[in-house]
């Protein structure tokens, strides 16, 4: 590689994600607690219709540093901006807990948060009482410096008034008008802090928020709304001394709670609330699998996005349904397709295999309940789609996502009971594919899906995205069947040829019509374009075309990324003639580009990184897998984003960066019937003195286990073992660059065809 890729040199690419948000909850909950970067915690229980009922119910509490009790927001500019004085991370504990901290008058004050479900237990009903435990903590004291005996923290209460996009830099709207107030009147009992510590109590009694009691040196004072504040709101005043370890502890309810059903939680403090939380998320996020690297960041950004894919989960009250959602405050339905990379390329691949089977069942039990979007369609028994009550928009790539995630699901598990279940729901999906391509006088190409809404943007149009998953999602039955024995395989088999012949022929005919542009070394091009019937001029401008457009088509299995049409799709977005236009972290809608080999519109949708993995363009897979951890994930809390500086609080990008990791490593998919070690590893996690673990990872042919270390002398000593339940053709061990010697499991090993074929 011409220059070091790590993520520290990643890190040099991309700045950090602003203004961001990030969900802290409970696994199948109906609600989530969303705390902004600078502390403000948005505790809105009311974000989709099915929860229309909780609405008003809510708070908005921001947090303010400030000696004295007088408040002048102008004077705390991080409450609507983030102007980089903020600081968020993790602690390490088994439990989620997010620190906050301000750098204020000579003080290091840390908020600490963490969810807990009353009982520490399982959702129920999805609605039991939720809280979020709190601590403000005095970290350190400038040494030296003079400081105030005392500090202390305003406490803002509002309702809810903020509003998410996709831009950056204007990510985050707070209501320009108002009602910026909570929306009744709260009073504090007993009026001065003491041994009980205090409540904040709802009209009629129920408590809105509770301080902890018994900290010495503490007090507190209660405000009333100041007409004159830009944003008014009532707020608690709390001071506290100024030393290192002064600390007070508070419990916020996500909604205004019986005094008796609070007390109970109050009883259990805040490390009580902890250690039952610790045990529930230990339990949760159990898994044979392990996977270390030297890069301590990658092993980070890997055990918080398992925790956010558990929270991004719900449990009706009504059916007792449990269903994932994408998004922790938007995004808080289910976009099934994007849905079907965190169930697959994360939580399957990192061997969680019972918790992605909990979310399958709601989509056998809604098969055939929808009418496909478009004009040509009718129901199908067989068609797969969003959960109606989940549903944001339908996208007809989703049966075919729906259809990769139930039979990719059955291959890394190998759950015999679990297809027994759902055989017949992948056959009729298989089914429903079979007679869609069967239909005529759509307006489109013969023999490939008919137009149908593909995207967001809502536009009828004949997808190769949309073609893509549908296929993507058939070949993946085709395997299942086959290893199944199932009579229709063969068919599907057949089918799924068919499918390929017709999609491409048709691409290659409406490519023959479409423009020519030259590279930068002067040669012709050809536009590949995002579908074959029905799409728009703008379609072929718009960011969606990088990400559900031509680039998908080689993840599909469609086209090689050796095909003319694909070098040249590639080609396209990484050098075509707007990318001399190309503004960095700007609005995420110009005309799309790869920029660091990373998609300029949704990070999560950068399908060139599979061009690079399937050409073995080793400095290009990493140059998109680096930038993906460092550029589409929070470098604090390791949060997703949608668009970079855009929304967060969901785990879109981070499901494809650990499935590159793994690929890099442990790749079941480049050669039919084999298996590839090392393949386009990173160069960083194989230095000397270096060692990595992938322990019990899934394969389609069962879990296997590779270590590597590396001596000083650049001697590679690796350690392969694999459970399987069918052996690969072959299992290949790439040897990386500049290693001079290797062993596997003891015995040395001949580098100098630069691979060796394992017994």
């Amino acid at each position: 590689m011409s220059s070091r890729i790590d993520f520290k040199e990643a890190c040099n690419w991309w700045s950090d994600l602003p203004a961001i948000w990030t969900p802290l909850g409970w696994r199948e909950h109906m609600f989530r607690f969303n705390v902004f970067w600078n502390g403000t915690i948005l505790a809105e229980p009311a974000l989709t219709r099915r929860t229309a009922q909780y609405s008003g119910q809510g708070v908005q509490l921001g947090f303010a540093p400030s000696i004295v009790s007088d408040f002048r927001e102008h004077g705390h500019p991080y409450l609507q901006h983030d102007d980089g004085q903020m600081r968020q991370g993790w602690v390490d504990h088994d439990a989620p807990v997010l620190w906050t901290e301000w750098w204020r008058d000579g003080l290091l004050i840390r908020q600490y948060a963490f969810a807990h479900l009353a009982g520490g237990g399982d959702t129920v009903s999805g609605v039991e009482p939720l809280y979020l435990w709190l601590r403000l903590e005095v970290e350190r004291v400038c040494e030296a410096l003079p400081v105030e005996e005392r500090h202390g923290m305003h406490l803002l209460f509002h309702r809810g008034h903020v509003v998410c996009t996709m831009s950056m830099r204007d990510n985050i709207r707070f209501a320009k008008c108002g009602p910026y107030e909570y929306p009744r009147n709260l009073t504090v009992e007993p009026e001065g802090y003491g041994a009980q510590g205090l409540r904040v109590l709802e009209e009629g009694g129920k408590v809105r928020l509770s301080v902890v009691g018994g900290v010495d040196g503490v007090v507190a004072s209660f405000f009333g709304p100041d007409e004159k504040e830009p944003r008014p709101c009532q707020r608690l005043h709390l001071q506290f001394p100024a030393k290192k370890g002064a600390k007070l502890d508070i419990l916020l309810p996500m909604l205004p709670t019986e005094a008796g059903e609070f007390e109970r939680e109050m009883a259990l403090g805040y490390e009580g609330a902890l250690q039952q939380s610790g045990s529930y998320w230990r339990r949760i996020t159990a898994s044979r699998v392990s996977v270390g690297v030297p890069e301590q960041e990658i092993n980070e950004a890997i055990k918080q996005s398992v925790r956010f894919s558990n929270v991004l989960s719900e449990r009706s009250p009504e059916s007792g349904k449990v269903c994932k959602t994408s998004g922790s405050w938007a995004y808080a339905d289910l976009w099934t397709t994007p849905g079907a990379m965190d169930l697959i390329m994360m939580m399957d691949m990192l061997g969680h295999h019972q918790t992605v089977r909990r979310y399958l069942d709601i989509f056998r039990d809604e098969q055939g309940s929808v009418k496909p979007p478009g004009d040509v369609y009718e129901r199908h028994d067989g068609y797969l789609s969003t959960p109606a009550a989940y549903k944001s928009i339908d996208w007809l790539s989703d049966n075919g996502a729906v259809l990769w995630t139930l039979c990719k699901h059955y291959l890394l598990s190998g759950d015999k009971e679990y297809l027994a279940e759902f055989i017949e729901t992948i056959v009729k999906s298989c089914d429903w594919i079979k007679s869609a391509r069967a239909l005529r006088n759509h307006g489109g190409y013969a023999g490939v899906l008919p137009p149908a809404v593909a995207t967001d943007e809502r536009t009828v149009i004949q997808s190769v995205w949309v073609a893509g998953w549908n296929y993507l999602g058939l070949t993946a039955a085709v395997k299942v069947l086959r290893e199944a024995g199932h009579p229709r395989a063969a068919e599907f088999a057949a089918e799924a040829a068919d499918y390929r012949r017709c999609f491409v022929e048709a691409l290659r005919h409406k490519c023959e019509s479409m423009p020519m542009w030259h590279d930068r070394r002067g040669k012709a091009r050809r536009f590949v374009p995002t579908a074959l019937a029905g799409d728009k001029r703008s379609e072929s401008r718009h960011g969606f075309y990088l990400d559900a457009g031509p680039l998908f088509l080689v993840f599909a299995g469609l086209l090689p990324a050796s095909d003319p049409l694909m070098r040249d799709t590639l080609a396209w977005f990484r050098e075509g003639p707007q990318t001399e236009f190309f503004r960095k972290d700007t609005n995420c809608w110009q005309v799309p580009v790869l920029h660091r080999e990373m998609s300029s519109c949704e990070p999560c949708y950068s399908w060139n990184m599979f061009h690079s993995w399937q050409l073995g363009d080793r400095e290009a897979f990493l140059t998109g897998m680096y930038s993906l951890f460092a550029g589409a994930l929070s470098r604090q809390t390791w949060i997703s984003c949608e668009t970079r500086g855009g929304m967060t609080g969901n785990v879109f990008a981070a499901p494809l960066a650990i499935y590159l990791m793994r690929l890099s490593m442990i790749d079941d998919q480049i050669e039919p019937g084999e298996l590839h070690l090392l393949r386009l590893a990173s160069p960083v996690w194989l230095a000397s003195g270096e060692s990595c673990e992938f322990v019990h990872m899934p394969t389609e042919y069962g879990p296997v286990t590779l270590k590597t270390r590396v001596s000083r002398g650049g001697q590679l000593k690796v350690e392969f073992t694999g459970e399987f339940r069918r052996l690969p053709g072959k299992k290949v061990l790439h040897i990386p660059p500049g290693v001079k010697g290797v062993t596997v499991n003891g015995a040395k090993t001949d580098v100098s065809s630069g691979k060796v074929e394992l017994a």
